[in-house]
């Protein structure tokens, strides 16, 4: 008799993009699923890990991360957000956003607590919160502009609230939350006494001068505030995870607690690389993001080309289009027949809703623009397909 899995997982599928992932290579298809660039990063970030390598920096590092990268992460705060976090107390390196994430909510909510998410979401927030033994509360963001309902929002709030998950610029929609946005979201957490687990990993990619407020900045939520950031959104190395917590030292001691027995530290070498990434110049980032700006215009225009509806995101680097043009109306089946038979994988978005609202993402296929040219030009031809079908 096989043995069945832990309840906290018995409900887990594998993940959307490692299904689409799949799909594509099975069918030879181009890749516009899952986030990740089909190009490396800046040449010196490259060259300081090979350096750190062949220097001997092939042990474990300190469990909270390298001296050096926790001073970067607090100098890099400070550049670009007036904060000033202790290295020691208050910055920890982790392996990617992704565990940072699984390391707060398991350090922070107990069994029973409840944790308010917007949907659509990124797909790891709820595994996480199940496998805390949290309760999911869900608020959704509306179509086409991707807002939420004050009202429903407040109405989230209660007495077993623990923690509520911000990610702006958000991913799978491209929204980038507006100040006065935030500002509500902080009141609530204020009235509440709730911690904001803010997720900030797209922080640097944003477009058409839409600026990106970090949560943690705003009046009462220094204190309260645990933001998320990755090495390798902002510098197109995902497959290095290094990512980073900033938080107050009380919330720190938490994350910390757990991280020691997930990943126990994150790989050397490229924590010596990541400081160089952090002390790249202001040119640098102003060319990512137009660089993305570019690319996201680009594909937004082959997409309306192929007869998608198409509103072209704030920030990260993923597009939201509509198919209902196209004459379909479930997104799965959609995207599923896109790699298929079209040559292009896409995500199915209803992946990130909760069963009561899966209904708001049938209607769209999510699209990464992380590439190069050429491979958007090759999607470009193989999604005039579309109109011949």
């Amino acid at each position: 008799m096989p043995f069945t899995p832990a309840r906290r997982v018995s409900t887990f599928g594998t993940t959307i993009f490692a299904e689409m992932t799949a799909l594509a290579m099975q069918h030879n298809a181009i890749n516009l699923s899952q986030g990740f660039p089909d190009f490396d990063g800046p040449a010196e970030v490259k060259r300081a890990a090979i350096a750190a390598i062949e220097s001997g920096k092939n042990q474990y590092a300190l469990s909270n991360g390298e001296s050096d990268l926790r001073r970067a992460v607090a100098a890099h705060a400070a550049r670009f957000y007036g904060q000033s976090p202790d290295p020691d107390t208050e910055v920890t390196i982790v392996s990617g956003a992704t565990e940072g994430l699984f390391s707060t909510i398991v350090g922070l909510v107990n069994p029973g607590d409840e944790v308010i998410i917007f949907e659509p979401f990124f797909d790891g927030y709820v595994p996480d919160v199940i496998m805390a033994g949290g309760v999911p509360r869900y608020v959704p963001l509306r179509a086409p502009d991707w807002h939420f309902d004050p009202g429903e929002l407040a109405a989230a709030f209660g007495p077993r609230t623990r923690l509520i998950l911000v990610n702006s610029p958000h991913n799978p929609t491209g929204k980038v939350y507006s100040r006065a946005e935030l500002e509500a979201i902080a009141a609530l957490c204020r009235k509440w006494n709730v911690i904001a687990l803010s997720d900030e990993v797209y922080e640097h990619i944003t477009f058409d001068g839409v600026p990106h407020v970090r949560l943690a900045t705003l009046p009462g939520m220094a204190e309260r505030t645990v933001t998320i950031s990755s090495h390798g959104k902002t510098f197109s190395f995902t497959g290095w995870k290094i990512g980073w917590c900033i938080a107050p030292p009380d919330l720190t001691t938490a994350i910390r607690r757990a991280h020691q027995f997930v990943a126990f530290a994150s790989v050397t070498p490229m924590q010596a690389a990541a400081v160089v990434s952090l002390s790249l110049d202001d040119e640098y980032y102003a060319a990512l993001a137009a660089d993305y700006q570019h690319k996201r215009d680009t594909l937004a225009g082959i997409l309306r080309e192929a007869g998608f509806e198409v509103s072209p995101p704030a920030g990260t680097y993923f597009i939201m289009a509509g198919i209902a043009p196209l004459g379909f109306t479930d997104d799965v089946e959609f995207c599923r027949y896109l790699a298929r038979d079209i040559g292009v994988a896409a995500i199915p978005p209803s992946a990130f809703y909760s069963e009561e609202h899966k209904a708001l993402g049938k209607g769209y296929a999510r699209f990464a623009f992380c590439k190069k040219m050429e491979t958007l030009e090759q999607a470009a031809e193989r999604l005039a397909r579309l109109k011949l079908a």
